[in-house]
């Protein structure tokens, strides 16, 4: 009986204590990334591009998807992020985030960003809405993990425990006909760094 009520204390209190948090994200000068500041994502290998943007993809104008900037000293656009518990204020590996453009777009769109299928590829575009973690918002949730030392955004929401999305690394894929560098699922993850807007 002893051992009974002493296995019962114990998992108790391992439930109770629950899972550590993950590692936090940080930046490039070593500081955590926090949510609702502005950051750029910027490529860790430098003269292959700059950082993250909104560029015309598609045969309209609008609406606009993420690419990545054509000249390595280009940074790009500033992005917050807002993880799924609002609450937390610091960035961490493996959770649930929006990732929000702060500046405006010339397409009245949101700068939410969501995955969406088109033309046979999983593309990031700026279409998302933010918070409501569900099924109705599965497609505007990313995740920043741990790569070879530095980071890569993933495509694998969990914020459904009964949806079943596509997951996979968010790459950047060439675009033959214009050049443009869009970011997409890809076996090739686009490795990032993030630097204080």
């Amino acid at each position: 009986m002893k051992t009974l009520m002493l296995l019962l204390l114990l998992s108790t209190i391992s439930i109770s204590m629950g899972q550590p948090s993950p590692d936090p994200v940080r930046d490039l000068d070593g500081n955590l990334v926090r949510a609702g500041t502005e950051y750029y994502i910027l490529p860790v290998f430098r003269g292959r591009g700059g950082g993250v943007t909104y560029g015309r993809r598609r045969n309209e104008s609008c609406p606009l998807d993420v690419v990545q900037a054509d000249l390595e000293i280009d940074n790009g656009l500033p992005v917050t992020f807002t993880p799924v518990d609002p609450k937390k204020g610091v960035i961490r590996e493996s959770t649930d985030q929006n990732i929000i453009f702060s500046a405006a777009s010339i397409c009245f769109q949101s700068n939410v960003w969501m995955l969406e299928l088109y033309d046979g590829e999983f593309v990031v575009s700026g279409r998302g809405v933010a918070g409501n973690p569900g099924r109705e918002t599965i497609s505007n949730w990313f995740k920043i993990e741990k790569y070879e030392g530095d980071y890569k955004l993933v495509f694998c929401p969990t914020v459904c425990d009964f949806c079943k999305p596509v997951c996979g690394d968010i790459g950047v894929l060439i675009d033959e006909s214009t050049g443009r560098r869009r970011l997409a699922i890809s076996e090739v993850p686009f490795k990032i760094m993030f630097k204080k807007a």
